[in-house]
């Protein structure tokens, strides 16, 4: 049984909250699950200490089983000190498009052209 801890959301239309949780791969994100592990609550400010809650005991318990987490729960246990940070390097994520690249030549063209 391959595990995950994963984020399964609760909350209204608009207004999202999430429960941080140990659960099999192949259950539904807001299906059945093991243990509840913390709420994470994205609409508090980010330097807010009720945004993340998170029972570190027990996450660190399901990582040792095996357990794997998603990206953004990744960066939460990095952020409480139980995984090593990792270096995340999407140089192809500030590239502009191939849409903007022609606009820019066009642009840097006319630039070029005396004006008489």
């Amino acid at each position: 049984m391959s595990m995950k801890i994963r984020l399964a959301r609760g909350g209204s239309n608009k207004r999202p909250f999430y429960s941080i949780v140990a659960t099999d791969s192949r259950m539904p994100r807001d299906g059945r699950f093991l243990e509840k592990l913390g709420t994470y609550n994205p609409l508090l400010a980010k330097d807010s200490e009720e945004r993340v809650k998170l029972n570190l005991e027990r996450a660190q318990y399901w990582l040792g089983q095996g357990a794997q987490p998603t990206d953004r729960v990744a960066r939460f246990l990095e952020a409480a000190g139980v995984m090593a940070k990792t270096v995340r390097n999407n140089p192809k994520a500030a590239e502009p498009g191939k849409k903007a690249k022609e606009r820019a030549a066009e642009k840097a063209a006319k630039a070029e052209k005396p004006v008489e």
